[in-house]
């Protein structure tokens, strides 16, 4: 039976990999999406613990934000060759 549900696995991937690239991100999203759940609730806790303190940061003014196109900017430089 496994081997079975692993063609079918096998595929279902060959055929969502032939979709058009937007819909692919958008599965890739959804899929994502539904694994968030399962996740550890101590690390959830860590993360809305660090984004409730870079928010205040934020709102205090102790930290100022940039703008996307600049931030990917600057991880594109951290990138290069």
């Amino acid at each position: 039976m496994l081997r079975g549900a692993m063609r079918s696995i096998e595929q279902l991937t060959e055929e969502l990999l032939s979709l058009p690239s937007a819909s692919r991100a958008l599965l890739a999203d959804k899929l994502v999406e539904s694994l968030e759940f399962d996740a550890d609730s101590n690390i959830q806790a860590v993360w809305m613990t660090e984004a409730k303190r870079r928010k205040d940061e934020i709102r205090d003014g102790s930290v100022q934000p940039i703008p996307r196109e600049e931030a990917l900017a600057q991880v594109r430089r951290l990138l290069e060759p």
